[in-house]
């Protein structure tokens, strides 16, 4: 099991000096990842809201082992050549340690509906699927022609290679509960899908990860990676650790904490100094 942060380049903690600073803290406390919630207006328009992407730059250089990524990054409202070539250079600067992390995003965030961007669910998955191939034919490094209904582009290449090869991983959010994100995250790396969203989130069960990683089995899919969590850690730290245990055991590969944007600095070095919550079974 591998143990990662949840945080977003918003509010006291997103200042990227910070970030960099919580980063290098998490590398030696015992986190073996961090993961940045991809925003461009926050759904609270008085809390201010940082570039995740520089951000992990940032980090990138910072940091020496940590794994890297966004969970999620709303594709559809990206140009999927330009996310292409700046995810490759972050492996690269990274030295091959991001996960991209994808998922629709939220309708209701001025990201889509405030730029005129799609905000139908069903436009944005289909923008999504055709994104996705993109990357994933972009980072072969032959040349790609491809012509969807959101996404055309015409004998391109990119040269550059991630270091990662086939590609650089690709983990897809969403709802479980929903077929769609079950379906389009088995067709990648990973899941870092919930239960069910805020505000009545539910975490993933032990069932539904024994599901996803016997359905990946099935497809031949055996290093499909399941991540678990995006959501802060409860009191009650002896149940945390049973729970993070059980999910262990039903072969989750990650465990996420999140720290919520309102977070006090202070608050937060505390709690990624003090190092993850451990499942009984891992060293």
């Amino acid at each position: 099991m591998h143990y990662g942060l949840d945080l977003s380049a918003v509010g006291p903690c997103g200042d990227p000096t910070t970030m960099v600073a919580l980063a290098r803290l998490a590398e030696v406390s015992g986190w073996d990842g961090i993961f940045l919630e991809d925003y461009v207006f926050f759904h609270d328009p008085e809390v201010p809201a940082y570039d995740p992407w520089v951000t992990l730059s940032a980090i990138a250089v910072a940091t020496s082992s940590i794994t890297i990524g966004t969970c999620v990054t709303p594709v559809a409202r990206r140009r999927v050549w330009k996310l292409a070539a700046e995810a490759m250079t972050l492996d690269r600067l990274s030295g091959g340690r991001l996960v991209l992390g994808v998922g629709l995003g939220d309708a209701g965030s001025k990201d889509f509906g405030g730029v005129g961007e799609p905000v139908d669910p069903r436009e944005r998955a289909l923008a999504l699927d055709e994104s996705l191939d993109v990357l994933a034919a972009l980072w072969s490094g032959e040349p790609v022609t491809y012509h969807g209904r959101f996404v055309s582009v015409d004998d391109v290449r990119l040269p550059a290679l991630p270091v990662q090869r086939p590609r650089i991983p690709i983990w897809v959010g969403g709802c479980a509960r929903f077929d769609g994100p079950r379906q389009r995250a088995l067709r990648w790396d990973g899941s870092c899908m919930y239960g069910t969203p805020p505000p009545q989130w539910v975490d993933l069960t032990v069932a539904d990860v024994i599901a996803l990683k016997y359905e990946a089995r099935r497809l031949g899919k055996d290093d499909f990676v399941v991540t678990v969590g995006g959501r802060p850690r409860r009191d009650d730290l002896g149940a945390e650790i049973d729970y993070v245990t059980s999910l262990e055991q039903a072969g989750a590969d990650w465990w996420c904490e999140y720290v919520p944007p309102a977070t006090a600095v202070e608050d937060a070095r505390t709690l990624i100094s003090n190092g993850p919550i451990r499942s009984t079974r891992s060293p």
